[in-house]
């Protein structure tokens, strides 16, 4: 399955097993109050980042149910179209706007993978939420991504030109969550956060993408629960 990227000449494809979206069920501690007054809690460290509440619970919700597996793992606030990427002991090790799905949603249209760039309407332009298992990978030009989703063709990839149009650069840079939404679902970000960020963090490791959803709730997602202090 190929996937063309809008605007940039460039072809992502499975170069090993394709990888699956999974919501993992919540730990029976989450389910027991009396254990979670008993118990420390864990939480993640976003030092002086700017998160919204929604990012905020799920980072230390992973980092207090060892959702992550004890692997580096990056949160997808699409509602502020914010990227957080934290290591595997839950430092956050840098933060970046980023360019997400056009459409307002949060599942994809069954077959998305397979469709031609061109037969993709507007409102089929989503990124879509949930859990998933990602890995650094290379396109047919040998430029390296990081494969979020196979069989939606979702990826993490530096910013792409894109149509003249599209103001894409420009887009990123805007204060505006709004503004950023102009994808076909991948997840763009600047090409120097990517390198200095995403790839160092997932180098030589797997690890799991967290996408907030933006229609349901979090806790409906991915069966999360609020970590106090």
């Amino acid at each position: 399955m190929l996937w063309l990227l809008l605007g940039s000449g460039l072809i992502c494809m499975q170069a090993g097993a394709s990888q699956e979206a999974t919501h993992r069920a919540t730990p029976d501690v989450a389910q027991t109050p009396s254990l979670l007054a008993t118990r420390g809690y864990k939480r993640a460290e976003f030092g002086g980042a700017n998160a919204s509440k929604e990012a905020r619970h799920l980072a230390h919700w992973v980092m207090d149910s060892g959702d992550h597996l004890g692997k580096p793992f990056v949160i997808v606030d699409k509602r502020d179209a914010k990227v957080f990427v934290f290591d595997a002991m839950g430092k956050l090790l840098g933060t970046s706007s980023a360019l997400l799905g056009l459409a307002i949603g949060d599942d994809s249209v069954p077959g998305i993978g397979d469709k031609r760039i061109s037969d993709i309407r507007p409102e089929e332009r989503t990124t879509p939420a949930g859990r998933f298992v990602a890995h650094l990978d290379k396109n047919l030009k040998g430029q390296e991504m990081l494969w979020v989703d196979y069989d939606t063709a979702v990826s993490m990839h530096p910013v792409v030109p894109g149509h003249p149009r599209e103001r894409r650069a420009e887009r990123l840079a805007s204060a505006l969550p709004s503004e950023r939404r102009i994808s076909y679902g991948c997840i763009n970000v600047p090409a120097k956060f990517y390198k200095q960020v995403v790839s160092l963090a997932f180098t030589g490791t797997d690890g799991i993408v967290y996408v907030l959803p933006e229609i349901r709730s979090a806790r409906d997602v991915f069966g999360s629960y609020d970590v106090t202090e």
